[in-house]
């Protein structure tokens, strides 16, 4: 038994989730001499997918789904044996909330940016001198070369404020849930940066390299993967998979010291774990703190997170008097709203709504907003029914709302961020061979963005492991 070596995963997210399948199946496999331990500190497995049922419907309080077109979640859905339990999500026409209107969001667009101009000139979101504005893309010489920028600053020289901030903004910085003038362009979109470097116009870059639409007489397939009773169905899966002695809850990490041979680490109940190798799959701040001897974690004291809150509200439907046909909105940061988006969850997501009801979610806790997250639940919920009204006219009060916070989760990445990252990967290499970093933190906040990374942090162990 002295030659078997013990990886340990510290966090049991979808990230430190998808690490522990991965390394029991290749130990499995390949009847390797390893064996496997998950520690997460909270009382449950799946970190920020969570799903409820209440009343007969489907809530999810964390992300609701996961992109089609990216693969490494649709690859562990389908090892799970959950492909016929995924579906697609309703389509149907989205709007942006500009001033106190919500306008059709414009067609011919890839993240906010035109890649077709009759749909932009006739919208009326942009003011002439904004479309006139927006245009000189077309013109504007190539982007100096440098190393990252905002992504803020990268498209305002493109495009113009009014673009960037009535359009660009509200869908671009609602996916990190960050300020849109201080995330790094390089480490969330790099592809527009490229784009722009070889084609000197983001929009005439975009029409060479984006796929043509293909002509369909039917409606279009959704973007979005969930499952049929929700994405925790996911987490559920993974934990059926994994042994019986492989997850311990209730259980965090306190500190970790690097001994002649290996890490022990010492936990929360008080007990020392040995490990060969160790895959960090816990917050960014967590490490200053498990790695307290060692300064090369310090600049992730620096590292921001924001929080947010989720508010699903349910309501029968004869309640919303101005149901409009979609599934949702954006909120530009220009308009007197507090809420950031909406979701029409019984449009977008028909499964999780009985027949009859309404199924509403919204977001708050928008950068220089984040002292909403800790009012309570009747404020917020009164905050969120005094916007809803604005545009959707509701006659009664919800049967029920679920009020979901996230506090410090939403991890940001700021300029110099890959950077910053690659230098602490660097220096783990030299003092601290054997642990390796993987989540939402570090290369990507979406699901199959997590997944993957906890898929390379096994393989980068078990090759440290052979060495």
């Amino acid at each position: 038994m002295s030659d078997i070596k013990t990886i340990v995963i510290v966090g049991g997210g979808i990230t430190g989730l998808s690490a522990a399948y991965y390394l029991q199946k290749e130990i499995k496999e390949k009847n390797l001499p390893y064996k496997l331990k998950l520690v997460e500190a909270s009382d449950r497995l799946g970190g920020k997918i969570k799903t409820t049922q209440k009343n007969g419907f489907t809530i999810e309080r964390g992300p609701d789904s996961f992109l089609s077109r990216k693969q490494p979640a649709v690859k562990l859905a389908g090892e799970l044996g959950l492909t016929d339990e995924l579906v697609r999500n309703g389509t149907g026409q989205s709007y942006i909330l500009v001033g106190k209107k919500l306008h059709k969001m414009p067609s011919g667009a890839f993240m906010g940016i035109p890649t077709q101009v009759k749909p932009f000139l006739f919208s009326g979101m942009f003011s002439v001198q904004g479309k006139l504005r927006a245009g000189m893309d077309l013109v504007l010489p190539t982007g100096k070369k440098i190393s990252d920028q905002s992504l803020g600053g990268f498209f305002r020289h493109r495009f113009g404020d009014e673009l960037v901030e009535n359009l660009i903004e509200p869908l671009l910085s609602g996916i990190y849930a960050g300020d849109i003038d201080k995330m790094s362009l390089m480490a969330t979109f790099p592809n527009f940066y490229e784009t722009q470097q070889k084609h000197r116009s983001l929009i005439k870059g975009l029409q060479k390299t984006m796929p043509k639409p293909k002509k369909s007489t039917g409606k279009k397939p959704g973007m979005f993967f969930s499952f049929k009773n929700g994405l925790e169905t996911f987490v559920k899966a993974i934990e059926q998979k994994l042994d019986q002695d492989v997850v311990s809850l209730n259980t965090a990490v306190d500190h970790i010291e690097k001994k002649e041979h290996g890490y022990h680490l010492l936990l929360s109940n008080g007990e020392a774990v040995k490990a060969d190798a160790v895959i960090m799959a816990s917050p960014h701040y967590t490490l200053p703190k498990v790695f307290s001897q060692y300064d090369l974690f310090n600049d992730f004291n620096q590292m921001p997170s924001t929080s947010v809150a989720n508010v699903a509200l349910a309501f029968d439907q004869s309640a919303i008097k101005k149901d409009i046909d979609g599934t949702g909105f954006v909120v530009s940061r220009n308009s007197d709203y507090r809420i950031t988006a909406c979701t029409w969850t019984h449009k977008k997501w028909p499964m999780t709504t009985p027949e009859g009801k309404a199924l509403v979610r919204c977001y708050v806790g928008k950068p220089g907003d984040q002292e909403v997250v800790d009012l309570s639940d009747e404020e917020i919920t009164e905050i969120v029914l005094k916007d809803l009204n604005k545009t959707m006219n509701i006659t009664a009060k919800p049967e029920f709302s679920v009020i979901s916070r996230w506090k410090n989760a939403m991890p940001q990445y700021t300029v110099g961020h890959k950077e910053r990252v690659a230098k602490v990967r660097n220096e783990m290499h030299h003092l601290l061979p054997g642990v390796f970093l993987a989540g939402s933190s570090f290369e990507g906040i979406g699901v199959p963005d997590c997944i993957d990374q906890g898929e390379n942090a096994v393989a980068e162990a078990l090759a440290f492991l052979k060495e």
